[in-house]
């Protein structure tokens, strides 16, 4: 179905340059000499390759349907945070194994029992949405210091996932915090 290029939004799937492209970010520019633009992030799934590209307001792109599945993250096969990742539909008790490489740096925030969105297009993932916000246990970080008073002071903590975050001194081995899943920020205590 084809849509304008002013109409495409971060996460759709579309046809573009004869591949399929999953859009990672868009933003409407509007110049002071010539025409209003859309500039869109795409990632190719068959290559893996990001590239930007400008599209006029005029512009009509192929919009492709992709079945977005919640299904929960059971395990890593691998053992060892590279892959592949097992995800169940919780409907079905289908099982799917995800590539490491397609995750990238969202496998810092997997944890078993996660609930995601795993997008899925002629029965390949596509990729994976997590939540916005996870909640993890610290396993690592340095005591508070005595003599700590600034406020805005961060130490660094590793979660139970083994990813390194910046928390507040307060935040002691044991507690759960909870992380944004997109920037990796402490975002309070869980």
């Amino acid at each position: 179905m084809p849509i304008k290029a002013t109409d495409v939004r971060k996460g759709q799937a579309l046809l573009y340059d004869g591949q399929l492209q999953i859009v990672i970010d868009t933003d409407h520019v509007k110049p002071g000499k010539g025409p209003a633009y859309v500039q869109a992030k795409m990632k190719s799934v068959d290559t893996g390759t990001i590239k930007t590209n400008r599209l006029n307001s005029s512009d009509k792109l192929e919009d492709v349907q992709i079945d977005r599945r919640v299904m929960q993250f059971l395990y890593d096969s691998s053992g060892h945070g590279k892959g592949p990742f097992v995800f169940m539909d919780g409907e079905t008790f289908d099982q799917m194994e995800i590539d490491g490489d397609l995750l990238g740096s969202q496998t810092n925030w997997l944890v078993e029992n996660l609930e995601c969105k795993v997008m899925i297009y002629d029965d390949r993932a596509l990729g994976v949405e997590l939540p916005a916000a996870v909640e993890l246990e610290v396993t690592e970080t340095a005591p508070q210091p005595k003599s700590a008073t600034a406020t805005n002071q961060l130490k660094e903590a590793t979660v139970e996932t083994g990813a390194r975050v910046r928390v507040p001194p307060f935040i002691e081995i044991g507690q759960r915090v909870k992380i944004s899943t997109e920037t990796g920020e402490y975002l309070g205590k869980a």
